[in-house]
């Protein structure tokens, strides 16, 4: 259990980074950059377990490779497309509207929350490093194919979706084009692929406590389909669309690709 100890550090740090972009929040009453802190946490958790763990070099490049490009993509992804020039996320507007006076205090523990969240989730890469077979093997080269497959998916959706969106004639109406045409949410569906790839690098390839990784893979799907992903997205979504997203919803499968029903 000693191998857990190293997930201290990056504790403390992501603590130390929530709790300034609390203060900050508290003063221009905007959550939003909080998905993008979560993110960049786990890609430098990940980062600091690549020298602080004795794994072959091999393994340290693809390993902390896939973490570190991931976190990349989706920090400034997020940012670009949620925090900077953007008004708050309707998600976090709602919480503050919905909490109220102790809007405030309730955020607090919800940063917090999310850098428990994000060392937890990084635990992962820890596990996948923390394996003595000097060479990648046959069950990781799998997981970094269904990654690439996944990441390729996921840029897929949020370009189509950002596409859709910069089009005047678009305002006010449900994406429904490319693989938003099969999934409501074919950017959560990858996301969550990816988690997929990593228990499957975790439990095929040879890792001490590869077990392990199933947990981030299950906890992400209860998170993305049951807790903040698709409940409030969609609250927020009929609130702004309507009868639109009504029929969008009627048609289309809300995580799972798969062809949509008639009309």
């Amino acid at each position: 259990m000693e191998l857990f100890y190293n997930l201290l550090p990056p504790l403390a740090f992501s603590a130390s980074l929530m709790l300034v972009l609390w203060v900050e929040q508290c003063m221009n009453e905007d959550a939003s950059v909080v998905d993008a802190a979560w993110a960049f946490c786990i890609g430098l958790a990940t980062l600091y377990y690549c020298f602080s763990v004795d794994a072959p070099l091999v393994r340290k490049l693809v390993i902390g490779g896939l973490a570190v490009i991931w976190s990349s993509r989706l920090t400034y992804y997020l940012l670009v497309d949620r925090v900077i020039g953007k008004a708050e996320d309707g998600r976090y507007r709602a919480l503050r509207e919905h909490w109220g006076e102790r809007a405030n205090l309730y955020h607090f523990f919800f940063f917090q929350a999310q850098s428990l969240l994000a060392v937890f989730l990084s635990a992962t890469f820890l596990i996948l490093l923390n394996n003595p077979t000097p060479h990648i093997t046959v069950g990781e080269w799998a997981a970094v194919l269904l990654w690439i497959v996944a990441l390729t998916g996921e840029i897929i959706a949020d370009s189509q979706l950002a596409k859709f969106r910069a089009n005047p004639i678009n305002k006010g109406q449900t994406c429904n084009i490319g693989l938003w045409k099969f999934s409501r949410h074919p950017n959560y569906f990858f996301e969550w692929l990816l988690w997929v790839s990593y228990a499957i690098a975790g439990v095929f390839g040879g890792s001490s406590y590869g077990f392990l990784t199933l947990i981030p893979a299950v906890v992400m799907y209860i998170f993305v389909t049951r807790i903040s992903g698709i409940p409030y997205t969609e609250l927020q979504a009929v609130k702004s669309r309507g009868e639109s997203y009504r029929r969008y919803q009627s048609q289309t499968n809300a995580f799972f690709p798969w062809f949509p029903k008639e009309a």
